[in-house]
C-alpha cells in the first residue's frame, strides 16, 4: 500500500478546538478520517516549528487521499498538505527509467 506523509498547522479555530479537545481526540479524528477513505493512519506526531502536525498513513492511492485532503482542508480548522513517500526500491526503479530529455538551451 503506498504511503503518504502528512504535515500541517492549525488554524486559529483549530488550535482553539485543540486546546478544548486535546491532543488524542484529534489523533482519534484523524485515525476515523483515514479508516474513512480505507487507509491506516501510521504514525501522528505534534511538532515544533512551521507545522504542528506530521503523520504517514497508508493509503490504497492518490484518489483517496486526495478527498482526505480536501475533506480536511474544506472544514477551516488545519492547513493539510500531502506528500507521497517512496520506498528505496521505488527510488531504484526510478534511476534506471531510461528519459529522453534536453535541457533548455542545448
Amino acid at each position: 500500500m503506498p504511503k503518504y506523509l502528512f504535515m500541517g498547522s492549525y488554524t486559529l479555530d483549530g488550535v482553539k478546538g485543540l486546546a478544548k479537545d486535546g491532543g488524542t481526540k484529534r489523533r482519534q479524528a484523524a485515525q476515523r478520517a483515514v479508516e474513512s477513505v480505507g487507509g491506516k493512519l501510521e504514525a501522528f506526531y505534534f511538532t515544533f516549528g512551521e507545522n504542528d502536525v506530521v503523520g504517514i498513513v497508508d493509503a490504497s492511492d492518490n484518489v483517496s487521499v486526495a478527498a482526505l485532503s480536501l475533506a480536511v482542508s474544506s472544514a477551516g480548522g488545519f492547513n493539510f498538505k500531502t506528500t507521497v513517500l517512496l520506498t528505496p526500491d521505488e527510488m531504484d526503479q526510478a534511476v534506471r527509467k531510461e528519459i529522453s530529455y534536453s535541457p533548455p538551451g542545448r
